[in-house]
């Protein structure tokens, strides 16, 4: 209900602001409205106020000569940004506009942005990597002679952008090492536990061939294939990990290559779990013929660690998955 009050409100107001002029839009604060409106990533607002006055998506300037478009890059807005492509007039002027400290709109994307996500279970890691996805799709829009353009203080977008995330940088680096130090221990114990397993088999060896005494039973089958990729997927996830720990940590490394590499290495972990419960509950079954509900009741009990782990590293795998192969 409020929702649709103010859309009758606004839809009254661009009918007025239609027949201003620059005197009257100013006294209005319709200016002021428009770049208050890129901050917040009120897409609704702009695109009516753009509707009934063109001309104050790009003639909306503070005192430092930042406009809309500005305004949207230093907070992160997307929608607001995308507004450019489809402006009608000076798109080249926007694109290579400067602000009163000589920054382009390049420059602007090298400042920090709204610490969103440093609350969230990835922290700084997912942040830096969309900080980076967030420069190159303003790399993308702008003017190619903005891109080394210097600014007052005599430096390029890129250096801008180092300087104001090197300590994200070593933030995402401390977390992404603790976290695969502590994985890392996790997979090394699963990988010994099945390597194990795969030798003292459930009901022993026949004593004249050395094989199996369950070996052709559909049970023993199960056993020794879930034993086998519980053993191959956490060694997997293991070296992985390792590859995280000894990785050089550069900015562009967050861009792709660590997120990916972490990615498959939780699910590869998430995977050793399943199986390592799977080849768990096979072993009781060849051991237990005929106690059809110790059976089921260690089973049930098998399944404690995967629900477990499934809430615990979901949303980590969630949040990374959604910034790295989902990310615009």
């Amino acid at each position: 209900m409020t929702h649709c009050l103010v859309a009758e409100i606004l839809s009254r107001l661009c009918q007025r602001i239609s027949n201003y002029n620059e005197y009257e839009l100013r006294e209005a604060s319709a200016y002021d409205a428009m770049l208050q409106a890129a901050k917040l990533g009120v897409i609704e607002f702009i695109n009516a106020m753009v509707k009934a006055k063109p001309h104050l998506l790009w003639g909306a300037t503070d005192k430092n000569k930042r406009g809309v478009f500005s305004h949207a890059i230093l907070n992160r807005r997307k929608e607001v940004l995308e507004l450019i492509e489809d402006l009608q007039g000076p798109k080249d002027m926007i694109k290579c506009s400067e602000d009163e400290f000589g920054n382009t709109l390049l420059h602007l994307a090298g400042y920090t942005g709204p610490s969103s996500d440093f609350h969230s279970k990835s922290g700084s890691f997912v942040q830096m990597q969309r900080e980076i996805q967030w420069f190159k799709k303003v790399k993308r829009i702008v003017h190619p002679k903005c891109m080394e353009t210097k600014n007052k203080d005599d430096k390029k977008p890129r250096e801008i952008f180092t300087e104001n995330h090197n300590e994200m940088v070593k933030e995402g680096e401390r977390w992404a090492k603790d976290t695969a130090s502590s994985f890392t221990l996790v997979g090394t114990l699963i990988t010994t536990i099945m390597f194990a397993a795969a030798f003292t088999v459930p009901g022993g060896n026949d004593q004249n061939t050395g094989i199996p005494m369950f070996v052709g039973e559909s049970i023993f089958t199960l056993f020794i294939i879930a034993d086998a990729i519980s053993l191959f997927t956490s060694a997997t996830s293991v070296l992985i990990f390792i590859g995280i720990l000894t990785s050089r940590y550069a900015e562009k490394d967050f861009y792709k290559t660590l997120p990916l590499k972490l990615l498959c290495a939780l699910v590869f972990l998430f995977f050793s779990v399943v199986f390592m419960m799977i080849t768990f509950c096979a072993a009781l079954g060849m051991m237990l013929k005929g106690y059809r509900r110790v059976i089921i009741a260690a089973m049930s009990l098998a399944s404690i660690p995967v629900i477990v782990l499934v809430p615990a590293q979901l949303r980590l795998i969630f949040e990374i998955s959604k910034s790295t192969i989902r990310s615009g």
